[in-house]
């Protein structure tokens, strides 16, 4: 999954040096993201979930597949082409809590995020996927609402894109905000059919 460059294998020896992982560096579980140097789109989502984990490819679960449909792409495009990175909040899955996953883990962005941001030149859109990643990298131009941050969309782009997380969890917010796959998704599709071709 990792492109063998050796900046990429550079990064992820360092992380998994890293005190902070020592317990997944032991049992030999390696970090998951993608970074290939020709990324045009990055999607910058929560952590992987246990299933991503154990089979090692990020969005690798129902949610993924919804994913790759509101894009527009096939999963060949979207693990194979070269064109998608994809940097969680946290590289490891952190693990159940009472309602879904735990969250990510605080300070982990901010540590390995601009390494891997170096090594991908060429991002044309940042795809905000969940509230961590809306927090992270929109700061104080966040709205007060993950839902009010995604309906402001238009004043996020070009850079920036604000998604629902497409977890089957997210089925009733959907019926409840129509606009989303109304408004949201053509213009996300519009935008990723653009930069691909």
């Amino acid at each position: 999954m990792y492109q063998h460059n050796h900046a990429i294998k550079q990064v992820v020896q360092e992380i998994m040096a890293d005190e902070m992982n020592q317990v997944y560096s032991e049992e030999e579980i390696e970090p998951l993201f993608m970074a290939p140097s020709t990324a045009k789109i990055l999607l910058v989502g929560q952590a992987p979930g246990r299933l991503a984990q154990e089979s090692r490819q990020t969005f690798n679960d129902p949610s993924g597949d919804r994913l790759r449909s509101w894009l527009g792409v096939s999963r060949e495009v979207f693990y194979e082409s070269g064109k998608f990175g994809i940097v969680p909040m946290d590289f490891y899955f952190p693990g159940k809590g009472k309602s879904g996953d735990k969250p990510p883990r605080k300070g982990f962005a901010e540590k390995w995020h601009p390494k891997l941001l170096e090594l991908m030149p060429d991002i044309e859109l940042i795809i905000l996927i969940g509230a961590y990643s809306q927090k992270y990298y929109l700061g104080k131009q966040g709205k007060r609402t993950l839902t009010e941050t995604v309906r402001h969309y238009q004043e996020y782009l070009p850079k920036y894109l604000p998604l629902v997380h497409p977890s089957p969890l997210n089925i009733r917010w959907m019926k409840r905000n129509p606009w989303f796959e109304e408004d949201v998704i053509p213009e996300l599709q519009h935008r990723v059919k653009e930069i691909l071709e």
